[in-house]
């Protein structure tokens, strides 16, 4: 102990022996006990050039009282409000053992996510990051990337609506960031994740290994989807010259999914105060299969055409990392490096005939896509007192991205993106209920490619107020700006001739999105319930949407990308928990929120004036007697607009039974979605001038499966000193039992 205090303990193994990591070096009293035994205190020094001391054996007496057997259950919240974030505490909730990310991200408050596990916060784009840090894998698709996480992985998934001028300006709706489960024991623990079922098999084998300042992690997974028919429809529309000429294309493919990733992560205290840590980590993706479908042209079917598609990505994302903290409570300096690297193929060929079987025209195209990304980063926190912290730092980052065609083709394109940022921010509390925390961070980027620039700096301040009602009512008020980049996908001018009813191309001179948030919260505990509601308006310019127009070189509809104009959005949020009984839970995740856009005069569109998006999640879950666990839950999706299209409401549903199994090491689970429809039925329509388009979309979404998990492992539990940035390190985990335990 240290002025009476107690800064650091834990329990020893079943041999009386114990370590205790990262101890500021100092004078202290160690303290040991157990129970029917007398306590005994030593005191002890080190100094930061010989951190480490060992006290030897120390004897204890015992006493003359008996104690019968206490048991001590402690359990997290599993929603936390904190200033700038709401935290979904995945590990305190039990159903989430033997799924992944995406059955976990539909449970957190305020996030959407739709059938294919594509993550919307509020109705807008998000920026997803792990463990506070981007990932290619994740800007590559974040739903691919999702379902390769299991959920026994997540330790807790914070919703960051208004980020601080620490975190980079991307993602209009805010910051979802994923923290995955570390261990601060000693000795070796993993896990096996395995699904077996009529859509998709996946499988994942994760293992961590410590002792003393030294741990390494690392971890495979694999996902395979079984090929399965899905109708597709388009329909096309073109007016010219007073002439309309419609094209149907009804067609079937069976596509496969396929996904691989690996990773290797390594962390070392030098001393109390240095710490280095690296993580790789590889992921690569594949879609893609044989089709077939019919062509009418004016209700007369014309012809047919055979196509193949083979889509691959693979993402590399290499992270090293230097943290220095000192004796002053809270004060850190880290300096961080990152390399990402991708590379996309994406091969088609259309073999178009007569109904007659006659050949009529063979398109094929092979494009490779490559992303380099460079970054670093520096930052320091200083608290200058208990309430108020001062954090300031810079960060570089060098992105480049080529895209190269089939020889001929002429539309290789190579782009280069550059963003230099710094910022700083400040906390304190005003008065003894009521925190404030700003900033300001400054971005200056500066794009090249194919000799056009394209540079431009942006200011994005952020302030939020929090004031806390008698304990457990907090109600907060804040503003942001946020900025949306294009991606590649967007970007690329390439000219896509695939699907033989349209072509599609990207726009490089699309500018970013800029969007100012302003945001009321309030959130309230109730006997164990949880409420948490907030209202919010966003104000957005530039926004990047798809459009149709017509192409006089082909006599097709041409589709796009372009700045269509300004939005403005009001919105509401509602997240209630209420247990009716100690182990059964309902939630629901209610989102609201109005579309409306003052379009440029130059793009014609079908949705003027103000529309409604809404989304409902809805989940019952009971734990029982013996480890079984049963869970409902139920997704509803509204119609979706943009400014040319809309894309009809929709349902879908699901539930799992789970038990736990080999002493609660392990859980085996069945799980059901969608069991009484095999397709669910998306249909998008698009108007614009002079041309119009349906797609309908028969999606294969009906499925069984069934799910196990193991956990393994015999740790030596110790303790790591904590530092202000919690969002990335990880709380001790407890043991109880038979066990001393000692404090200093």
């Amino acid at each position: 102990m240290k002025d009476g205090k107690a800064v650091n303990g834990g329990v020893t193994d079943e041999k009386g022996k114990i370590i205790l990591q990262n101890v500021a070096p100092d004078e202290y009293k160690l303290s040991i006990g157990f129970m029917g035994y007398k306590t005994k205190s030593v005191t002890i020094k080190t100094t930061p050039e010989k951190p480490d001391y060992n006290v030897g054996s120390i004897i204890l007496s015992a006493t003359a009282n008996t104690l019968s057997e206490v048991n001590i259950v402690g359990q997290k919240a599993v929603v936390e409000n904190k200033i700038d974030r709401l935290v979904y505490n995945a590990e305190a909730d039990a159903t989430n053992a033997g799924g992944d990310a995406t059955d976990v991200m539909r449970k957190v408050p305020m996030l959407s996510v739709d059938i294919n596990g594509n993550v919307q916060l509020r109705g807008s784009s998000v920026r997803v990051l792990i463990n506070g840090k981007p990932s290619g894998t994740m800007a590559n698709s974040v739903a691919d990337a999702l379902k390769m996480l299991p959920a026994d992985q997540i330790k807790s998934v914070e919703v960051i609506t208004n980020p601080s001028a620490k975190y980079d300006a991307e993602g209009s709706g805010g910051i979802i960031n994923i923290i995955t489960k570390k261990s601060n024991a000693e000795g070796v623990s993993g896990s096996v994740n395995a699904t077996t079922g009529t859509r998709q098999n996946a499988g994942a084998f994760n293992l961590t290994a410590k002792t003393g300042r030294f741990s390494v992690n690392t971890a495979l997974g694999t996902q395979l989807a079984y090929p399965q028919e899905s109708r597709v429809v388009f329909y096309n529309e073109i007016t010219k010259n007073n002439v309309t000429t419609g094209v149907l294309q009804d067609g079937t493919s069976d596509w496969t999914r396929e996904a691989y990733n690996g990773s290797l992560g390594l962390d070392y205290d030098f001393n109390a105060y240095n710490n280095i840590s690296t993580n790789a980590k590889y992921t690569r993706f594949y879609n893609g299969g044989p089709g077939k479908s019919g062509i009418f042209i004016n209700n007369v079917q014309t012809g047919k055409v055979i196509s193949s598609t083979d889509m691959s990505n693979g993402n590399l994302d290499w992270n090293m990392d230097y943290k220095l903290t000192t004796k002053k409570q809270g004060e850190e300096f880290s300096i961080s490096g990152q390399l990402t690297t991708g590379k996309n193929t994406n091969e088609f060929v259309n073999d178009q005939r007569t109904v007659a079987d006659l050949p009529v025209k063979y398109d094929a195209s092979n494009n490779v896509g490559e992303n380099r990304e460079y970054t670093a980063q520096t930052d320091y926190v200083y608290p200058f007192s208990k309430t108020v912290t001062f954090e300031a730092g810079g960060k570089a980052i060098f992105r480049n991205i080529q895209s190269k065609y089939d020889a001929g083709l002429n539309q290789d394109f190579d782009y280069d993106q550059n963003v230099g940022a710094v910022y700083s921010t400040i906390a304190f509390n005003l008065t003894k209920k009521i925190q404030f925390k700003g900033g300001l961070r400054a971005e200056y980027t500066a794009i090249n490619f194919s000799n056009n620039k394209n540079d431009y700096f942006n200011l994005f301040p952020s302030a939020i107020l929090s004031q806390t009602i008698k304990g457990k009512t907090t109600l907060k008020l804040a503003y942001n700006r946020r900025m949306q980049r294009p991606s590649l996908a967007y970007l690329n001018p390439f000219l896509n001739k695939s699907n033989i009813s349209f072509d599609f191309q990207g726009n490089p001179d699309l500018a970013p999105e800029l969007s100012d948030n302003m945001e009321f919260g309030y959130s309230t505990y109730i006997k164990g319930s949880i409420i948490n509601a907030s209202i919010f308006y966003r104000n957005t310019k530039n926004i990047i949407e798809a459009i149709n127009k017509n192409d006089p070189s082909s006599g097709k509809i041409l589709s796009t990308f372009e700045n269509v104009g300004t939005t403005q959005s009001f919105g509401f949020n509602l997240f209630t928990s209420y247990n009716p009984l100690p182990k059964w839970t309902l939630m629901s995740n209610i989102a609201l929120n109005t579309y409306e856009v003052k379009s440029r005069p130059d793009i014609k569109g079908m949705n003027e004036g103000t529309f409604l998006n809404y989304n409902f999640f809805m989940r019952s879950a009971n734990t029982f007697k013996g480890g079984w666990s049963l869970e409902f839950f139920g997704v509803v999706n509204s119609p979706r607009y943009t400014y040319q299209s809309k894309t009809e409401p929709m349902f879908f549903y699901g539930s799992a039974v789970k038990k736990d199994i080999f002493k609660k090491q392990g859980t085996i689970g069945l799980n059901v979605l969608n069991p009484f429809k095999r397709d669910l039925h998306i249909e998008t329509v698009t108007r614009g001038d002079d041309n119009y388009q349906t797609q309908n979309i028969y999606y294969p979404l009906r499925s069984f499966g069934l799910n196990f998990s193991y956990k393994f492992g015999k740790l030596k539990f110790t303790e790591k000193k904590k530092i202000k940035n919690d969002d990335i390190k990880q709380d001790q985990n407890q043991q109880g039992g038979q066990m001393g335990g000692v404090q200093q």
